[in-house]
């Protein structure tokens, strides 16, 4: 499971015009599911976000997780993120998870971070999205359940 995890003044998605979802301060997740990835690794995902400590504290060092800082989470599924390029310029989308293993996993993940305390807006599982955001720092960290095995 890769993400794109973004600090964000605020953050929206628009399907056909109507706004979905939107969040003030806090972070922009772009979520792709692999084909190989299941349940526990949403759930290490999840875990990492919540805790991912990249807000300011009281003296301006990046030293607070999400919950502390009080804000929100906007996820957005993106399976372009599992895009293999080894083979030239056009992207292969075959590690991609199939759309409904994938769409059960990222309600999951959603319920994950749900559970460890986050108030969590979502995008419209596969279907075809105007993301908009206003980056905080910026902030950008990349995540990859692989990488942690």
């Amino acid at each position: 499971m890769r993400a794109v995890v973004q600090r964000v003044a605020e953050a929206g998605v628009r399907v056909d015009g109507e706004l979905v979802g939107a969040i003030g301060a806090g972070l922009l997740v772009l979520l792709g599911v692999a084909a190989a990835d299941g349940p526990e690794e949403a759930a290490l995902l999840a875990g990492k976000v919540a805790r991912l400590r990249i807000f300011r504290d009281a003296g301006g060092r990046m030293n607070l997780a999400l919950p502390e800082a009080g804000g929100k989470a906007l996820v957005v599924s993106q399976f372009t993120l599992c895009a293999d390029l080894s083979r030239g310029n056009r992207p292969s989308f075959a590690p991609a998870a199939r759309p409904e293993a994938a769409k059960e996993l990222y309600e999951g993940f959603c319920r994950e971070l749900a559970a460890l305390g986050l108030a969590v807006e979502k995008g419209v599982f596969g279907a075809h999205m105007e993301v908009r955001l206003l980056n905080d720092g910026p902030v950008t960290i990349v995540m990859d359940t692989a990488v942690w095995r």
